[in-house]
């Protein structure tokens, strides 16, 4: 879901450093997420890219600064090229999203409809479209002409053929990525990924799945995450909302992270198939919680 977002805000963002001497938010997280109408999550992503870019610096202190010479003084308010969403549906998205997994992991037989959709969420049918065009996308609903939305049903046969076939794949472009990985995004990664004995302030960064799968150069296995892997990733992000879910799939991260770093390819292909293999329980975990408390 993120990906779109995340693309679309790097890209006005940069143009915005880049072109105006004065910006309509403060150089912050925050202001950044507030003025984009988004979490922080995406913004830490795009951050994170454009400090690597040399668009953005982080200074000691922690603060951002620009590394880029603004081209003009036209005032961005009235010249920028980025339609920021509304923030409710923003919001909207994250809970349709949430909501149709849940409907995945129970194997919902009814169609959806727009118009009943619209209204239970009080929005437009229009926005529903929207919504639901982008989750046909990822695999978790198909549209059927004149009868409306199906639910893909959750098979668990089908989760563990896809993490076996994820496994052996992942684990050759992990390989294959090695000699091209560059030792300051796997830090990055790494510290992007936070354990905390607060399990409400632990966090987790997805990106470095991507990183070797990306770097990885052979179409067969980039096709077959691009295929099949949207509709897992979403189930596994929503498994991973549990707290002690996400404290360890955070720390299950930075294993991977610091092999690599300590150049321990090895241990870092242990420590994934340990963390794909995890992925299976976390999601029966969150189906059972679910029946108990239904």
């Amino acid at each position: 879901m993120t990906t779109k977002v995340t693309d679309t805000i790097k890209q006005d963002l940069t143009h915005q450093i880049r072109t105006y001497s004065k910006l309509p938010f403060r150089l912050t997280l925050g202001s950044i997420a507030d003025y984009y109408s988004v979490s922080l999550t995406p913004i830490r992503q795009v951050i994170d890219e454009l400090i690597e870019e040399n668009i953005i610096n982080r200074k000691a202190n922690g603060r951002l600064e620009r590394m880029v010479i603004p081209s003009g003084n036209v005032q961005p308010e009235e010249n920028a090229e980025f339609t920021k969403p509304l923030k409710a549906t923003s919001y909207l998205d994250e809970k349709i999203t949430d909501d149709i997994v849940k409907l995945c992991l129970e194997n919902h037989s009814e169609y959806l409809r727009e118009e009943a959709t619209a209204k239970k969420y009080t929005t437009g049918r229009t926005i529903i479209r929207q919504v639901f065009s982008r989750l046909a996308g990822t695999g978790l609903i198909e549209h059927v002409p004149r009868c409306g939305w199906k639910v893909r049903s959750f098979r668990q046969k089908d989760m563990q053929d896809y993490l076996e076939i994820r496994e052996n794949l992942e684990v050759k472009a992990l390989q294959l990525a090695r000699p091209y990985m560059n030792k300051n995004v796997l830090i990055k990664m790494r510290d992007g990924n936070v354990v905390n004995d607060n399990a409400d302030l632990s966090q987790i960064d997805n990106r470095l799945h991507d990183y070797w799968i990306n770097l990885c150069d052979n179409f067969y296995i980039q096709d077959f995450f691009k295929r099949h892997g949207e509709f897992y990733t979403a189930l596994f992000d929503y498994a991973s909302v549990d707290i002690c879910v996400k404290s360890g799939m955070a720390q299950e991260h930075r294993d991977i992270l610091n092999a690599l770093i300590e150049d321990d390819i090895q241990g870092a292909e242990i420590a994934l198939r340990t963390h794909i293999r995890d992925q299976k329980e976390n999601v029966l975990r969150l189906i059972n919680l679910r029946k108990q408390t239904s």
